[in-house]
């Protein structure tokens, strides 16, 4: 009898990087209160019902409850507040993802003007790679610009 030996489904995808960016007139500091807020998307992703966190911290669960019915659980990785950045991955989804790894990061440009950055990596579960990397894409740019919107 063979003995059981430690395993994870849980590895980084491959694919291409996706990067959403947008500039804001706003102090860094509060771009990153809305933007490095790990359980307050749904305050910029109109799409999303609610979000139910797991913990808190860096290990902690978010749970993404979509208006459509879809969820995704995803576990924060990394975050520092005072370099404003944190890192996510996806363990759970409804969405015919695989894999997906995110980073949120935002600087400052300037007196009075700041830029958030999400970085997103994904594979799919069966669609077209391009299909994926699209929807991600307009997906994360359509967030960013709502976070413009509020800010501005």
């Amino acid at each position: 009898m063979q003995l059981l030996q430690p395993d994870t489904l849980i590895r980084n995808p491959g694919g291409a990087t996706m990067v959403a960016s947008v500039d804001v007139a706003c102090e860094a500091a509060r771009l990153w209160r809305v933007v490095g807020n790990f359980a307050g998307f749904d305050a910029f992703i109109p799409a999303l019902s609610h979000i139910q966190m797991t913990g808190t911290g860096t290990g902690a669960l978010r749970t993404k409850f979509f208006h459509d019915g879809h969820c995704v659980v995803e576990q924060l990785n990394s975050r520092d507040d005072e370099a404003m950045y944190m890192t996510w991955t996806t363990i759970y989804n409804t969405l015919g993802v695989a894999r997906l790894w995110a980073a949120m990061r935002v600087e400052r440009l300037g007196e009075g003007s700041s830029r958030a950055t999400w970085t997103l990596i994904g594979e799919p579960l069966e669609a077209a790679q391009a299909e994926l990397e699209q929807f991600v894409q307009a997906f994360a740019d359509d967030a960013l610009q709502n976070v413009r919107q509020m800010l501005s």
